[in-house]
């Protein structure tokens, strides 16, 4: 479905229990909506699910320009302000959690519970050459240049020896999306800059990280974990990046538990 929302046209699927509390899903860098795939079944049966593509994404549009994580978030606000959602238990992974934490900090009257998954608070001065070299591939040469890069840090060696079709799945995402929107994303990320703020957030929050996560590191999410007032950490092994499809059963279980204790189904 498409919906005008913040000045773009926004791309979403709003489905499960019509009655029930919304779970809002916010993809990672290079992906889109199809990236929760695996969540869909479990989270329909007792919730209504918004997932949505992130401008610059998927069916998103995607302008020409440098992107902000506010900016993102207003996206996401204004897309549930477009389908009359007051508030909702956000989910997000890599980029879609660092968009949580911009809502959790401005829009905390949105949300009943937070999960920030394969994520971080902060980009250090000491990656921004990282980025700059992959906008300037990107930009350059075209996703494809990296999308291997991607797959290797996304998961590991072991679950892509194993012919998984998520796998070619997500290498086809990652190579359809706009080169405007992957750069315009990652000036946003670049700039992530929450950490020491995070205590400001009263938000329950569960933090889940893959233990082989070389991105995000389980570091990163102990950081978080440390500022962020009586939340919840959660490593799950033999997982990259993306854990919620290389382990998708035990991120399931971890997400539908943490949903259950920190707010009812009903709308």
């Amino acid at each position: 479905m498409k919906v005008q929302a913040n000045d773009i046209q926004m791309n979403y699927e709003l489905t499960g229990k019509k009655d029930a509390s919304v779970v809002m899903l916010s993809h990672a860098l290079g992906s889109s909506l199809s990236m929760w795939d695996p969540q869909m079944e479990i989270l329909e049966s007792r919730y209504r699910v918004l997932r949505y593509d992130t401008r610059g994404h998927g069916g998103a549009d995607a302008p020409a320009n440098a992107y902000t994580m506010e900016l993102l978030g207003d996206d996401a606000v204004r897309l549930m302000d477009a389908l009359e959602i007051a508030k909702v238990h956000w989910v997000g992974l890599s980029m879609g959690g660092m968009v949580g934490q911009s809502i959790a900090l401005n829009h905390s009257d949105r949300l009943l519970s937070l999960a920030l998954c394969d994520t971080t608070a902060v980009v250090p001065r000491e990656a921004q050459t990282l980025w700059q070299e992959r906008i300037e591939a990107a930009r350059s040469r075209g996703m494809q240049t990296l999308v291997e890069g991607a797959l290797d840090r996304w998961f590991t060696s072991g679950y892509r020896s194993g012919n998984h079709l998520e796998l070619e799945l997500i290498r086809r995402v990652f190579l359809a999306t706009p080169v405007d929107g992957f750069v315009g994303c990652s000036e946003a990320i670049r700039r992530l800059a929450y950490l020491d703020r995070l205590s400001e957030i009263t938000t329950p929050t569960l933090i889940v990280v893959g233990a082989d996560d070389p991105g995000t590191p389980v570091a990163a999410s102990e950081a978080m974990h440390e500022r962020i007032p009586d939340s919840i950490l959660v490593v799950l092994p033999s997982a990259a990046h993306l854990s919620n499809i290389e382990q998708a059963g035990a991120f399931n279980t971890t997400l539908m538990d943490f949903l259950r204790e920190h707010g009812s189904t009903v709308a």
